[in-house]
């Protein structure tokens, strides 16, 4: 018997949601762009943000350390919800990586 694509849908956003709150970095109020490993790709693109993008991301990576320090974590209403977790820094990052392989391949024509 196939499942409709409603089913599949529901089961897969259910997944996801399980996945999501499975990592844990949900309970300290983070995104998941605030937990990518800062390489130069990832310095660069924090650098090209927004100042207010950039202080709010900051004020979530203090408030995570905070209560890992405290073994602690925000009240379940104060989580990240899947619906709100908004990937900011990936347009950013995808010019980026975009301009530096541009640029690696122009370093090896000439």
């Amino acid at each position: 018997m196939a499942v409709s694509f409603v089913q599949r849908r529901f089961m897969s956003n259910a997944l996801q949601k399980w996945a999501y709150n499975l990592s844990g970095f949900n309970k300290l109020g983070l995104m998941r762009d605030d937990c990518l490993y800062e390489n130069d790709d990832v310095k660069e693109a924090l650098r090209r943000l927004p100042q207010t993008v950039v202080d709010e991301r900051n004020y979530r990576l203090i408030r995570a350390v905070q209560l890992s320090i405290q073994k602690d974590i925000l009240p379940k209403e104060q989580w990240t919800k899947l619906e709100e977790d908004v990937m900011y820094l990936q347009p950013f990052l995808k010019e980026v990586k975009k301009e530096r392989e541009e640029r690696e391949a122009w370093n090896k024509q000439y």
